[in-house]
């Protein structure tokens, strides 16, 4: 089962600039997409005919919005978090479920607010935080209960510590998205939840990959990213990873997207519950 995630900065933009051949190279069976800054009908059409999509558009028009794209129909589909505020909060999370020949899967597309330090969109997004830590707790107990496996893919708009940073010194505590209390709440969801950081683990502990770079100076000549797009699972699924690849494209004019795709492999053929 081949899974690809990616912040598309706009759907229509990444479409021109190449996303449709990335897509065709890379052939996965899941997209989860974020920050698709269209509606439903522009989604499905743009992707096409082979693609199943279930949406979840952001009230405020040309932000936000996140998808699930498959090959097969979903069995059900969940639009937004419980307790999420009608307008900031709107297309920011979606659920699909999926019956494989390994049970029920549930896979969800996020895209977490990013804030700015000393400002009030950091209230925004930590109130975000804790409904996604609520749903998080909830789905890892539906997991081991044996009733479903789940993966959350999406930009978290956080890195986990320095690894994930290339100028981790200059930018912690100072920016957001880099700041102690934004990575408690990974830490938690590593730790106490049981959640397991899929990249992370299959590539090992080295620096990067990034997945995100700034458009200012040369921050994508010299790789000076971030990773802030992951794909996280439930303990029986992230054993079942294999290779975790990141799309990073071989010029900044090459780009779709200021975010690179994330691509995993999981197994899920003769895998325990």
């Amino acid at each position: 089962m081949r899974v690809s995630s990616v912040n598309v900065n706009g759907i229509r933009a990444a479409m021109r600039k190449g996303m449709a051949e990335w897509l065709a190279r890379r052939e996965p069976d899941f997209l989860l997409l974020q920050e698709t800054r269209a509606d439903a009908a522009i989604v499905s059409d743009l992707l096409g005919p082979k693609w199943h999509v279930a949406p979840e558009v952001s009230r405020l028009k040309g932000r936000a919005g996140v998808a699930v794209a498959s090959r097969e129909e979903p069995v059900a589909v969940r639009a937004g978090l419980p307790g999420e505020k009608a307008d900031v909060d709107s297309g920011r999370w979606v659920e699909a479920d999926f019956d494989t020949p390994a049970g029920r899967l549930t896979l969800v597309s996020t895209y977490f607010h990013s804030g700015t330090a000393g400002t009030p969109t950091m209230a925004l997004k930590y109130a975000h935080l804790e409904l996604v830590s609520a749903r998080l707790a909830e789905l890892v107990r539906l997991a081991a209960a044996g009733e479903r496996d789940v993966l959350v893919a999406g930009d978290f708009n956080i890195v986990v510590g320095p690894l994930d940073l290339r100028n981790y010194r200059a930018n912690h505590n100072r920016v957001a998205g880099a700041l102690d209390p934004e990575m408690a709440y990974l830490h938690r969801w590593f730790g106490e939840l049981g959640w397991r950081d899929v990249h992370r683990e299959v590539v090992g502990e080295v620096q990067g990959p990034y997945t995100w770079w700034s458009q200012r100076g040369r921050a994508f000549d010299n790789d000076t990213g971030w990773r802030i797009d992951y794909q996280i699972a439930t303990p029986g699924l992230a054993a079942t990873a294999r290779t975790a690849l990141v799309d990073r494209a071989p010029a900044w004019d090459a780009r779709f997207s200021d975010h690179a795709p994330l691509t995993v492999d999981y197994v899920l053929a003769g895998r325990t519950a």
